[in-house]
């Protein structure tokens, strides 16, 4: 059993890692999952705990708050972290190296031995816009390892690449890095 710290950016494919919680708990990983503020104006963080066991949260302040330091504590757990959905927005607060909340707090507290996944989502237009670009192939050299989006038809209406890829995907990236797939 590994420790997965799945974070979550806002995208309307949220929904699909939902579902790639619950696959990879059935895995018998155990998942915490931190959401950004507005990925949890789309899903609650309730459902994560739901079908993981695990907590969700969005913020280490207020009520929220587990520990006096949470994305010190919760990236010391993780053996591994998945970005899914990684928005734009995201992306590029990953690659600068912005702090400012519990998704990107943990994100940079990780060890960087540690294996670190990014799923992006996004409007095909907005994935191949070069700032995107220039944040993937920051990441990129950073160490980090994207699974790349999909092709099909996008909840804007267009069709193209930027569509998260499938739960089963994901969860088989996750495998290989900790080195079982």
């Amino acid at each position: 059993m590994s420790r997965v710290l799945l974070c979550c950016g806002a995208s309307v494919s949220i929904y699909k890692s939902c579902d790639l919680a619950s696959k990879l708990t059935q895995a018998e990983h155990e998942v915490r999952t931190a959401l950004t503020a507005n990925a949890a104006r789309l899903v609650a963080p309730q459902l994560f705990e739901a079908v993981t066991g695990q907590p969700a949260a969005t913020t280490e302040w207020g009520s929220e708050r587990r520990t006096a330091m949470d994305h010190i504590e919760w990236a010391r757990w993780a053996e591994v972290l998945v970005v899914a959905p990684a928005s734009a927005d995201l992306l590029a607060r990953l690659a600068l190296g912005v702090a400012n909340d519990l998704v990107t707090s943990s994100a940079l507290a990780l060890d960087p031995s540690r294996p670190r996944l990014l799923c992006p989502a996004m409007n095909p237009t907005m994935l191949e816009a070069p700032a995107v670009q220039r944040n993937l192939a920051t990441l990129a050299a950073d160490g980090w390892t994207t699974v790349a989006p999909g092709e099909g038809p996008m909840a804007c209406g267009e069709v193209g690449r930027g569509r998260l890829a499938e739960p089963a995907e994901i969860a088989a990236a996750v495998e290989a890095a900790l080195g079982r797939g």
